[in-house]
């Protein structure tokens, strides 16, 4: 296993930041570090990287044990923390150089990350007149230097524009496809855009990790967008046979929530011809990981 996690807890105070975690994660998946803040994301992914030691438990990259062989793990480790910490009055190849030497990694090695990351139009400048996006560039290609089998992204993508966005998301794809990346971040069209696996923490506990595809799968009903050529009362809807609650969006546009027993969209339209209706649009309309995760660490829950 590239990460294992073993009954991890870390107490802060009286206050117990994580709470008897464990997880494994094998060679090649890249998997989205979900919750909310004060979770204890940030603490986990300080204790794989050695920054700080957990009170219970044990974990393991790679095999090395993060307690007693340090080093190794952090040679085996790319680690991209949450702020980024750069020196601004330096130029991008000066810095790479500054930490390659850190390694002693030859120079060629420089120019592949600088050409793997896309920093070849701006290698030139000093990194403090470089964008939000650039500096996000410079990060993840220090944490690339070494050519780690893991890489360890906290909020990647954290104050990125809409542009810069997706940059920096196809390079982490790219970068996943032969490393292991464990990455945290608020934004969940990224995750579902970037990782095979989803494991999301509330209050210091796991409680989901799956696969994204069946997490996505796994809906308690089935909701149906249908758009109708007539504008209908909420009395005519109620008639539909096994309905569970009826939606009104706008104007003729409803969402028709049903058991997820069998797909009740030949139901919806059934009952249109049956009410002398014509069904303009009709179409699932499944929760997104957004929706999944409110559920998940709603307050309530």
């Amino acid at each position: 296993m590239s990460i294992k996690v073993e009954n991890i807890s870390k107490y802060y105070g009286e206050q117990k930041a994580l709470n008897d975690v464990s997880f494994s994660i094998p060679k090649g998946q890249i998997v989205g570090f979900l919750g909310p803040n004060g979770a204890g994301k940030s603490t986990l992914m300080k204790i794989l990287t050695t920054f700080i030691h957990s009170d219970e438990g044990k974990a393991y990259i790679n095999e090395f044990d993060v307690e007693t062989q340090t080093k190794k793990v952090q040679q085996s480790i790319g680690y991209l923390p949450e702020h980024n910490p750069l020196y601004l009055d330096m130029y991008v190849r000066e810095y790479l150089q500054f930490n390659a030497s850190i390694y002693k990694i030859k120079k060629e090695r420089i120019e592949e990350v600088i050409l793997l990351t896309g920093l070849e139009p701006e290698a030139h400048k000093q990194i403090g007149h470089l964008s939000k996006g650039y500096r996000q560039r410079v990060g993840i290609a220090t944490a690339l230097l070494h050519n780690p089998d893991v890489l360890i992204l906290d909020e990647p993508t954290t104050g990125l524009d809409p542009n810069q966005l997706v940059e920096i998301r196809e390079l982490i794809k790219t970068v996943g496809k032969d490393k292991t990346v464990f990455l945290s971040t608020h934004i969940m069209q990224e995750v579902e855009a970037i990782c095979d696996r989803v494991i999301i923490i509330k209050k210091g506990n796991i409680i989901a990790d799956q696969l994204l595809a069946d997490l996505l799968e796994k809906q308690d009903e089935q909701v149906i967008s249908v758009e109708f050529d007539f504008k209908i009362e909420i009395e005519f809807i109620n008639k539909i046979k096994n309905l569970i609650k009826a939606t009104h969006i706008h104007d003729t546009e409803w969402e028709l929530t049903f058991p997820v027993d069998k797909d009740y969209r030949a139901t919806v339209y059934d009952f249109a011809q049956e009410q002398g209706l014509k069904t303009l649009s009709l179409q699932p309309k499944n929760k997104n990981l957004e929706k999944l995760f409110r559920e998940y660490t709603s307050t309530e829950s």
